[in-house]
């Protein structure tokens, strides 16, 4: 997936380049700047002091030094004063001009805090549709192997608006108890009618028909009278030839339904898409895409199959046919196809959104 969200330290990330949202002195401060440089060392802040300092939305590279990382690159990010000052043009600088300096240096693994939306006060849904894009826009014309990562350190903060997380919430709560409902009608009405235990014997589920007594067998000489038994019954099964079991094997093979690879190169040219176009659009790695075309039998993850059917914008009927032809289904105990099926039901086929929505809410993104 070319594009995740985690909740990390970033100073713990074990990638090619780590992105410092810094100040444009570059000498060091609080949040994320800060606990860089504690962690990198003091060679850091020697090397910073020979650079001169960093325009806003520019970037610049230096050394990890203690880091895991190899890399840092210094970027300062715009202060938020209202959305009207070229703060949305200056942070798209920031993204784009250090994933060059990344590119640039041969780093295939990157990872970026929301820039500017600390103590900057860059509203974070903003500046986190403003980061999805960019990344995304950039590895799709200029790195389509890079893997970048957009990293949240405080566990107790959503990025989607107020209003769409209670939405979702409210959408959320209503399935499950549309579900526990059920299992209370399914299960409960016949007790609150009959009073009766709730524990049933098998003999509760047997037929009248069932419970006839046989026949008394005939007694013989030393007791019930076996039936005789022919010589042709008493035989084992004979075992298929060779050529049977070939030609029923072909027989099976013919009558197999359409694979989930099948059913995905299908619906990529009913809807007048290239390959590329839809495992991009799904946040698919092209390695991974390529393995699911070259292997009609191909079992992807569930998340795999749900970035394929959004990138596809399909309905939910056949999301749900997609689903089982990887051998999964949707259900309302699982608070992650909850999510999903909001976002089908309302039409809204963007897997940066709807990956944020479900980061918000703790579940696991769709793609690899």
């Amino acid at each position: 997936m070319p594009l995740h969200i985690i909740r990390n330290d970033i100073t713990k990330m074990q990638c090619d380049a780590i992105v410092n949202a810094a100040n444009t002195s570059l000498l060091g401060g609080g949040g994320v700047d800060g606990m860089i440089h504690r962690a990198a060392g003091p060679e850091l802040l020697k090397e910073c002091r020979t650079l001169g300092g960093c325009k806003t939305g520019q970037a610049k590279i230096t050394k990890g030094y203690k880091l895991p990382s190899k890399y840092i690159i210094h970027t300062p990010g715009p202060v938020w004063q209202g959305g009207n000052n070229g703060e949305k043009e200056l942070l798209i600088s920031c993204y784009y001009n250090s994933l060059k300096l990344a590119k640039n240096h041969n780093c295939s693994t990157v990872a970026f805090p929301l820039i500017s939306s600390g103590i900057y006060g860059y509203p974070k849904e903003q500046a986190l549709q403003i980061a999805s894009e960019t990344i995304t826009q950039f590895l799709a014309e200029k790195a389509p192997d890079m893997i970048v990562y957009i990293v949240v350190f405080d566990k107790n903060s959503y990025l989607i608006s107020e209003g769409l997380y209670s939405d979702i919430r409210s959408f959320i709560d209503d399935k499950y108890v549309d579900e526990l409902h059920e299992d209370q009608t399914l299960f409960g009405s016949r007790r609150m009618i009959s009073n009766e235990p709730t524990s049933m014997a098998l003999d509760d589920f047997v037929s009248d028909e069932c419970r006839k007594p046989e026949p008394p067998a005939k007694k013989g000489l030393f007791g019930s009278k076996r039936k005789a038994v022919s010589k042709e019954e008493s035989k084992p099964y004979a075992l298929l030839s060779e050529e049977q079991e070939h030609k029923d094997l072909s027989m099976m093979l013919q009558s197999m339904d359409e694979s989930f690879s099948e059913m995905l190169l299908r619906k990529i040219d009913e809807k007048g898409m290239k390959d590329s176009e839809c495992y991009k659009k799904a946040n698919i790695d092209r390695k991974l895409f390529s393995k699911i075309r070259s292997d009609r039998l191909y079992k992807p993850s569930k998340n795999t199959a749900l970035a394929f059917a959004i990138a596809l914008e399909l309905p939910l009927d056949e999301t749900k046919d997609m689903l089982q032809k990887a051998g999964f289904a949707l259900s309302h105990c699982d608070k992650s196809d909850i999510i999903i099926e909001y976002f089908i039901e309302k039409e809204i086929y963007d897997i940066i959104t709807i990956n944020e929505a479900l980061f918000s809410f703790d579940q696991k993104l769709l793609g690899v």
